[in-house]
């Protein structure tokens, strides 16, 4: 369902999508501009309008971010391209991992590869790692990040201060290697 709403004299048309398994509001911006809302079943859309406009700085720099990128060709990866890469990218999350792990001594139960299209990595309780198989192409500094970070979520499940403490033993550099890789978040797309 399409909606439109006004944020600083910007009008912002976004879809709604109501989703059974979603348990919060989440508030993305498509590469081609595209705006969406996934939120609960349940949630009254008056809930959603507002936490739009307490988004309004994120999603209006997001957009300005996406128009720069107008009429060019973006890549786009599909499910070919992750069978072509998915046992190398596989092969190098399982290395990284090991490497990473050294410092640390965590229990691994399982190491995944997806083609996610919206996260570069996650970890489950269940302790099982999954990366996105376009770390592939990340430079270097970018992927040792996101190794890292999910490494450590296998201790700490949360982005606290002893999270990031954690992270910084094996990746000092991590503040750096964040900030890069959200401004290359086109690799996603």
């Amino acid at each position: 369902m399409k909606k439109q709403i006004t944020l600083q004299n910007k009008k912002v048309v976004y879809t709604i999508h109501k989703s059974l398994r979603a348990r919060r509001v989440r508030l993305a911006v498509y590469c081609g501009g595209s705006v969406v809302v996934t939120m609960p079943r349940n949630l009254k859309e008056s809930i959603v309008e507002r936490f739009i406009e307490k988004q309004t700085e994120w999603l209006l720099a997001k957009i300005n971010f996406f128009k720069q990128f107008q009429g060019q060709p973006i890549a786009r990866h599909g499910r070919k391209d992750y069978l072509k890469h998915k046992d190398t990218a596989h092969l190098l999350a399982k290395e990284k991992v090991a490497y990473f792990n050294q410092f640390y001594g965590l229990k691994i139960n399982k190491i995944n590869v997806k083609n996610h299209k919206s996260r570069w990595g996650s970890c489950s309780r269940a302790g099982n790692l999954n990366f996105n198989y376009k770390i592939l192409f990340l430079p270097e500094k970018q992927r040792d990040y996101v190794i890292v970070h999910e490494l450590c979520h296998l201790k700490e499940f949360n982005h606290s201060g002893n999270f990031w403490s954690l992270v910084a033993q094996a990746f000092p550099q991590w503040r750096a290697a964040k900030k890069e890789l959200k401004n290359s978040a086109l690799n996603l797309y």
